[in-house]
């Protein structure tokens, strides 16, 4: 096309240059686009700088055992009946108190974020709560509760509650005035509001709260299971801190820590598909 088909008081169109480095930075910045296995080069490093660090007699037996070392142990419990019931004792636990602490978190939020009188009544005492270390709710809890499963339930529950009231809470809040006035014009009902504007547009912060809420399940956990109790990975690892046992102790923080990855990873995927039509939208 030559210059004379554009009229004269108007400027030519920029010429289009392909500008690789610029393709390439944007690549690397698009959310999203990071392998599937590629969150696991960190820890595999640490593993691997831990494990050099053992053979080369920087690391004492005694202080921290090797990891393959603690591979070795590990079988050994899980072959002679040792390991699985204290790990099935454990997930009980914290997935209870998981259920528990999310199916809580997110209606409190719904009553809180969608009314003035449940946020008036709801939010103080979830703030209250969130200033109040769980560790330190451990003794009234023992009063009430006793020192049983009950207890150890009911400091999960609480301790997951909070970050996915926040999170869900505030997802609330930020749904668009826009949304919020068609939902009005087309005559929603207060329930169909819920169900077709609140909880889709509240479900990224209620991903982020349960990602959370899945590592501090097993995060409390560690410490609960260290009151008075005879079954569970915390119980395992209390019981060969007296014995010196260092290879049974990092055993359970492997238990601990693959637990906490492959929740988030569950989570992870849960969310994807979820919310799958906002990369279709471009969100």
């Amino acid at each position: 096309m030559s210059d004379r088909t554009f009229p004269a008081n108007l400027p030519k169109p920029a010429p289009i240059v392909d500008r690789p480095a610029e393709r390439a930075w944007s690549g690397r910045l698009t959310p999203g686009r990071l392998p599937s296995g590629a969150r696991l080069l960190g820890p595999a490093l640490v593993v691997l700088v831990w494990e050099a660090a053992s053979r080369l007699g920087l690391l004492s037996p005694y202080t921290l055992t090797a990891p393959s070392t603690a591979v070795v142990t590990g079988y050994e419990l899980l072959a002679d009946g040792t390991l699985l019931p204290h790990l099935l004792a454990s997930a009980v636990r914290a997935y209870a108190g998981l259920f528990l602490g999310v199916t809580a978190g997110v209606v409190l939020a719904l009553v809180s974020g969608l009314t003035r009188s449940g946020e008036a009544l709801i939010d103080g005492v979830v703030q209250i709560k969130r200033a109040i270390p769980t560790l330190a709710l451990v003794p009234l809890v023992i009063i009430w509760l006793g020192i049983g499963e009950a207890m150890k339930i009911f400091l999960i529950f609480t301790a997951v509650l909070v970050p996915v009231y926040i999170n869900t809470h505030a997802a609330l809040r930020g749904i668009d005035i826009g949304h919020v006035e068609l939902a009005r014009t087309l005559g929603l009902t207060r329930a169909e509001f819920v169900r077709r504007v609140a909880l889709p547009g509240a479900l990224p912060g209620f991903f982020v709260s349960l990602r959370l809420a899945v590592t501090l399940c097993w995060t409390a956990l560690v410490v609960l299971e260290l009151i008075n109790t005879q079954t569970g990975i915390g119980y395992l690892m209390n019981r060969a801190r007296d014995w010196g046992q260092t290879d049974i102790i990092v055993v359970g923080i492997f238990i601990y820590a693959i637990l906490g990855l492959a929740s988030d990873a569950v989570v992870r995927l849960v969310e994807a598909r979820t919310l799958s039509y906002r990369k279709a939208l471009g969100a």
